[in-house]
């Protein structure tokens, strides 16, 4: 594909990532396979298994998540989980009677060091816009039904401040152990568009 430079930043950015890939492709820069794998892995095993590890640690550990809610960032360092977009993360929680959703509003600010690579829908305008102004209905296109004296708070992460969800534990996992718990917690719960369904 040959654009010229007024051309190219016109074009979606999708297509212009789409572009520079197949030109470190064909240059030997990059390999697909390796590029694929390593987005896979942070987009479904490191980063959302951080985070699922740090909420199956505040469901067992009383104590823990105490710290995890007075200071999110420490309580997550405590766990190995830190670094770049971690750098100073709030974490909220959900119970019977108040959900906490997360958006971006301005670009896609989000907590990778226990999320991964944020997915495509977070980055939508259309969920960034909407989401914001009428909470309840996108959750329930995106199958998560409130009930209406649920209190729905939205927050809004920027470069400075990102924010986890710790989600409710399903009724009836009171017996699992940590381990057990982690594979049931997932990336959306953590976001706020998905409760964590019992196994």
């Amino acid at each position: 594909m040959t654009t010229t430079a007024g051309s190219a930043e016109r074009l979606p950015p999708a297509l212009r990532t789409e572009a520079l890939e197949q030109l470190l492709t064909e240059r030997g820069l990059i390999d697909p396979k390796a590029m694929n794998g390593l987005i896979t892995t942070y987009e479904t095993n490191i980063g959302p298994l951080n985070g699922a590890k740090v909420v199956a640690r505040a469901w067992t550990d009383p104590e823990y998540r105490r710290r995890l809610l007075e200071d999110g960032t420490a309580a997550i360092d405590e766990l190995g989980f830190g670094g770049f977009q971690g750098e100073h993360i709030v974490v909220v929680e959900n119970t019977a009677t108040s959900h906490n959703v997360v958006v971006c509003t301005l670009c896609s600010c989000y907590p990778w060091p226990v999320l991964g690579l944020p997915p495509s829908w977070y980055k939508d305008p259309a969920y960034r816009a909407r989401v914001v102004k009428e909470p309840r209905a996108v959750l329930s296109e995106m199958g998560l039904e409130l009930a209406d004296d649920v209190r729905i708070t939205v927050h809004d992460s920027t470069s400075e401040v990102r924010w986890l969800v710790l989600p409710e534990q399903p009724p009836g996992t009171e017996h699992l152990t940590e381990e057990e718990l982690v594979p049931l917690v997932t990336r959306d719960a953590m976001v706020g568009v998905a409760k964590v369904a019992a196994p």
